[in-house]
């Protein structure tokens, strides 16, 4: 992908090697940046792996790693770190869904979306935040979702989830400003990505979510790379506590 950002000299720690993730880590090594990708999925990073090249583009190591657990979330924080020589920017784009009506929702279902979604995005932020704030320099950026302001039926544990990252994200911002840190989300609409593809194939379900879209389309990886490129940019230094909605105006309906 084409980038008009400079991240040369960059170090990014990217959490969540699939479909926006690897679209995020592969821009910042496109404008530079030398990237880790974390992912429990060894298939996954490999896909998404390259080495540095002559011509300037940045290299992306794989990580693997399970950031549902609190030792996983630290090691991976270490781990890229050491490999990168310190941490420049990080990027949470960890996520899952469960979809049916709170009455079906047993507490096995809330407690790993509640791990994978939330839990990941303080513990993995803690420690990036511990090394972003001692050196006086950093970029955070979460991938929230219109579901964290929205009211969506059957959507109970990840909107609870994603609101949380709002709120966390809002509290680390405030907390780290003075430090260099600045903390962001970017919120998606309904995005393509293999997280979604079986829930839009459904009889009928893609016409009706395009239906609520006022830019009459779904967004795709490519829609989130620059809002997120820009908050992890130097040029973004007086951004921060913001949650920037990237939905084609689905919070606007």
């Amino acid at each position: 992908m084409q980038t008009q950002w400079n991240f040369s000299g960059t170090r990014a720690l990217v959490a969540g090697a699939g479909g926006i993730g690897a679209a995020v880590a592969q821009a910042l090594a496109d404008a530079g940046a030398d990237v880790v990708v974390v992912d429990r999925d060894p298939e996954q990073l490999a896909k998404v792996s390259r080495t540095r090249t002559a011509e300037g583009f940045g290299a992306v190591h794989g990580l693997t790693a399970d950031l549902s657990d609190g030792d996983g979330c630290a090691r991976a924080v270490t781990e890229a770190a050491e490999r990168l020589g310190g941490l420049d920017v990080f990027v949470h784009a960890v996520g899952a869904n469960d979809r049916r009506p709170v009455l079906e929702t047993p507490d096995d279902v809330w407690e790993r979306l509640v791990g994978i979604n939330l839990s990941s995005a303080f513990r993995l932020g803690r420690a990036v935040g511990a090394r972003m704030v001692a050196s006086g320099y950093g970029r955070i950026v979460y991938l929230s979702s219109v579901s964290g302001l929205l009211a969506h039926r059957d959507h109970a544990p990840y909107a609870a989830t994603k609101g949380g990252v709002n709120q966390l994200m809002r509290v680390m911002a405030r907390e780290w400003a003075a430090d260099g840190v600045t903390v962001n989300a970017v919120a998606p609409g309904y995005t393509e990505t293999d997280l979604t593809r079986a829930y839009l194939a459904e009889p009928g379900m893609r016409a009706s979510m395009e239906a609520l879209v006022p830019a009459g389309r779904l967004g795709r990886t490519d829609d989130l790379v620059g809002p997120v490129l820009f908050l992890a940019s130097a040029e973004a230094a007086f951004v921060t506590g913001h949650v920037l909605y990237a939905d084609g105006g689905r919070t606007l309906v």
